[in-house]
């Protein structure tokens, strides 16, 4: 077997295992249960040790619920594979080599997941200019966010009756269409989504207001569902840090030398925001000395967190313990002025990955020619989407 045939298998099972896993996960999203072969064998155990019968809670999830799946994974991986192969035919046009898309399955069989940890091309050649880049960094994201708009139409415009919500939760049929103003008297642990502008646009002007469904229900929505998470993934690659596509982007419209000065810049900000709240001066003026060197403890975990994640900002590790004690601060500052002010520290992980893996900074090309005025006008016009379809929380655990 040649070293492309492989290659090429490889590729071809992780996109069988990702369609079988995203197709699980959007069946466990839309009828609010999961295959749980772990909790399966717990309950298996506990009847024969019993010697009684244990009813199964939720709705049992067999091959219906999984082939029902596919209303969440075909939409989804549609979206994720036609961003990726924005980015491949773009490169192939510019004689950049580069591989077919790597698609990552991913599905914990213990709790609910999307199924992927997203897809992504390797380009295996140097790309020696800005317009390259250019090209190759905004062609995916472009792509992706049509058939993201594609999705989102469909699902805001034919939203089933709401009587629909009964069938995943029966137990709300007793109130009727007011299960609202009852079911939710206790909303622990409910999952709503954040809005974004774009996503606040179809809800209000599109959508059927006799159908739009309750903010806690919307994960049961795969076609919407499904379009929500593609409009995060592609605002969270359009942030122009590093070699993400947003990247890419700003790199190509102002070159090495500035980008060099603002992409740390707007990194430092993305952590500031992501870790606001989390700890404030009220947290250690308490009477208890445990409860002091607890937060203290946690404290300094977080400010050696925020030092991996600068660690390459600068070549001088003291720059980085620095920006670490200053961004602390600062987060210290705003919440004793503003006590109501609070970040997402859900994009830490995201934070980590950047500050670790992906780097904050942009390979250098040797042909350094600014990429002309159209070019910057579809630039400026990615960083629309970017806001358009960044939500400041994306998913909130109530």
């Amino acid at each position: 077997m040649s070293p492309n045939t492989r290659t090429h298998l490889i590729q071809g099972l992780l996109f069988l295992a990702t369609i079988i896993t995203t197709t699980m996960a959007g069946a466990e999203w839309m009828f609010g249960n999961i295959f749980s072969f772990v909790s399966s064998a717990v309950h298996f155990l506990a009847e024969k040790m019993s010697g009684k019968n244990i009813p199964l809670t939720g709705t049992p999830m067999g091959w219906t619920q999984f082939f029902a799946g596919f209303q969440f994974s075909i939409p989804f991986l549609a979206i994720l594979t036609i961003h990726e192969f924005g980015h491949y035919f773009t490169a192939k046009s510019h004689q950049v080599k580069v591989t077919l898309p790597y698609y990552i399955p991913l599905w914990f069989g213990i709790s609910q997941s999307i199924g992927t940890m997203g897809a992504f091309i390797r380009i295996t050649s140097v790309v020696r200019s800005r317009l390259k880049f250019f090209d190759i960094g905004i062609a995916g994201p472009l792509a992706g966010f049509i058939a993201a708009l594609v999705v989102l139409y469909y699902g805001f415009t034919h939203l089933p009756p709401p009587e629909y919500i009964f069938t995943i939760h029966p137990e709300y049929a007793r109130y009727g269409l007011s299960y609202p103003q009852f079911a939710y008297e206790n909303a622990e642990g409910n999952l709503a989504l954040g809005d974004n502008i774009l996503f606040w646009f179809f809800k209000t002007f599109i959508a059927d207001p006799a159908r739009l469904p309750h903010t806690y229900e919307i994960i049961h929505y795969p076609y919407i569902f499904a379009g929500y998470l593609a409009l995060f993934f592609t605002s969270l690659n359009l942030i122009p840090i590093g070699q993400l596509d947003g990247g890419h982007i700003l790199y190509g419209m102002i070159g090495k030398k500035k980008f060099d000065v603002v992409a740390p810049a707007l990194f430092i900000a993305f952590i500031f925001y992501a870790g606001l709240g989390m700890f404030r001066a009220e947290d250690f003026a308490i009477s208890s000395d445990a409860v002091f060197y607890e937060h203290l403890l946690s404290l300094f975990i977080y400010i050696y967190f925020l030092y991996i994640c600068l660690r390459k900002i600068s070549d001088n590790p003291a720059n980085a313990i620095m920006l670490s004690l200053m961004i602390v601060v600062a987060q210290f500052g705003a919440t004793y002025i503003r006590p109501d002010w609070e970040g997402y520290s859900g994009f830490l992980p995201f934070v980590f990955i950047l500050g670790r893996f992906l780097g904050i900074r942009h390979p250098e090309t040797e042909d350094n020619k600014p990429i002309g005025t159209a070019r910057m006008v579809l630039g400026i016009f990615a960083l629309i989407i970017f806001i358009i379809s960044f939500s400041p929380k994306p998913f909130i655990v109530l």
